[in-house]
């Protein structure tokens, strides 16, 4: 009985609902990221941009993308509001993405020439400050939402369900319904497929607010009662003396890099359009994989709140690993163009070693938001600072920075191979470059990447048992109500 009180007044928990309906917060961004992932066929294809332009402007518009984090970061922790911190981030985000997308998809490809680039450059900035706005919050907010190390891997769940949803369907809506309907990425798929994203992320953002809207008041914010002032300035000494962010930080950042470029619209073509000569395929090994990734994130989060968080990303990081370094050999050993001919035994081993490697590649990325949570509470811990905005847009930063290398790599790598005007699409035929540049983009680099993520995990020491202590702590602090100079010293 003594261990339950004392529990309820060092945790702060949310009910389930609570947190399923947040979760939709990030999958409100994650349509926007979806339908993105095919802005390179609309620039280059119906707006005439070309592929070496593309890619540069896609690049830099996410490192711009890294640059607005902080700044965003900073007028989160700053605002007070009768509508809380976070709510009004959420809705003014979606918003601007909305207007980003329809100004862009709409306009563009009918301006004179001279005026295509610089207009779709601005609304694409646009795009990237609403999804900053929005992005922002999923992160920053985890720290409100809960802070008991059992429950804060539940937000996984949700999202993972809400992430294979979104890219599962979504692929099979563009693959199997849309590109039947349009024969190609024409402006008429862009525009069925923008509206349908737009209402339905609207909506997932509604009910992200409503999930939230409980816990948006200042008796969450950390120690609410003690008020540490921090400045802009203060971003590079909390990243220099937060070794647990440093290393989660670059562990996530190269994870999602890897699986950046597999995900990428062209990749996905090289892969299932050309090496096995089905795109249609793409969307039916979705669906097949779409109960199997589920389960996967369900065993993952099961792993994350017996033995922690920490734990369940290096087996997942490992298992995915393992995975893309067999699909690389598979398409050595087997020919590929086999494997869209009929139930065999080289598209099995494909679809299994495909589920295992997206099922377990997307566990970091799942993990990271209350993973930055508990690093936001070290933070709090060792400094005495509630700063989720700053931290979680400090791990937006440097992750925006190094994935915007992705749509660059792959516009570097299939120029390389003579395409230089346009990206290869389904009409390509199968080259000897062509399928080496293919297996180095989908699964060797990705491989090569996850090495580094597991080694800075090794490092991070923000398990279970250390943040019970860390709660343990905090809750003494709040309830004292000061902290004393010898108590924050770093660790």
């Amino acid at each position: 009985m003594t261990t339950a009180v004392e529990n309820d007044k060092k945790y702060n928990r949310a009910k389930l609902w609570q947190i399923g309906l947040f979760a939709l917060n990030n999958a409100a961004t994650n349509l926007y990221m979806f339908i993105l992932l095919f802005v390179s066929y609309y620039a280059a294809g119906v707006a005439g941009l070309t592929v070496a332009i593309v890619s540069s402007i896609l690049m830099f518009m996410r490192i711009f993308d890294g640059i607005t984090d902080p700044i965003v970061g900073f007028i989160i922790d700053k605002t007070e509001s009768k509508f809380g911190k976070f709510r009004p981030m959420m809705i003014l985000g979606n918003s601007l993405l909305a207007t980003s997308i329809i100004l862009m998809y709409s306009i563009t490809h009918n301006l004179p020439a001279q005026y295509q680039l610089i207009f779709f450059i601005l609304t694409y900035a646009l795009y990237v400050i609403g999804y900053t706005l929005q992005t922002a919050v999923t992160k920053a907010a985890q720290t409100v939402l809960t802070n008991d190390p059992k429950q804060r891997p539940l937000f996984a769940v949700f999202d993972g369900i809400y992430v294979t949803v979104i890219f599962t369907l979504g692929q099979v809506y563009v693959a199997s319904y849309l590109m039947g309907k349009y024969g190609d990425f024409t402006i008429g798929l862009f525009t069925e497929l923008n509206t349908l994203a737009i209402i339905v992320a609207a909506t997932c953002t509604i009910l992200a607010v409503i999930g939230i809207s409980g816990k948006d008041r200042k008796e969450f914010y950390g120690l609410a009662d003690l008020n540490v002032n921090t400045r802009f300035r203060d971003y590079w000494p909390i990243l220099k003396g937060n070794k647990p962010l440093q290393l989660l930080v670059t562990a996530v950042t190269v994870d999602k890099l890897a699986f950046s470029l597999l995900r990428q619209s062209v990749v996905i073509v090289m892969v299932f359009g050309i090496l096995m000569g089905n795109y249609a395929l793409s969307g039916t090994i979705s669906l097949i994989t779409t109960v199997p990734t589920l389960l996967i994130v369900f065993a993952a989060v099961a792993v994350a709140r017996k033995k922690g968080m920490r734990k369940s990303f290096i087996i997942a990081t490992w298992i995915a690993f393992l995975s893309l370094a067999g699909l690389f050999a598979l398409f050595l050993i087997v020919d590929p163009s086999t494997m869209s001919s009929g139930v065999s035994v080289g598209l099995v081993a494909f679809v299994i070693l495909y589920t295992l490697a997206i099922g377990f590649g997307q566990i970091p990325s799942t993990l990271v938001n209350p993973m930055i949570a508990d690093v936001s509470d070290y933070e709090t811990y060792k400094s005495g600072r509630y700063v989720p905005g700053m931290l979680g847009t400090l791990f937006s930063f440097v992750d925006k920075l190094i994935t915007s290398l992705a749509p660059a790599i792959i516009g570097l790598g299939v120029a390389l191979i003579g395409f230089n005007n346009a990206f290869p699409t389904v009409n390509d035929p199968l080259t000897t470059p062509l399928f080496w540049m293919t297996l180095a983009l989908a699964f060797g680099l990705p491989a090569l990447m996850l090495i580094i993520s597991i080694t800075c995990m090794k490092f991070y020491k923000l398990d279970d048992k250390r943040m019970e202590e860390i709660q343990t702590e905090l809750a003494r602090l709040k309830e004292e109500g000061k902290i004393e100079d010898s108590e924050i010293e770093a660790i």
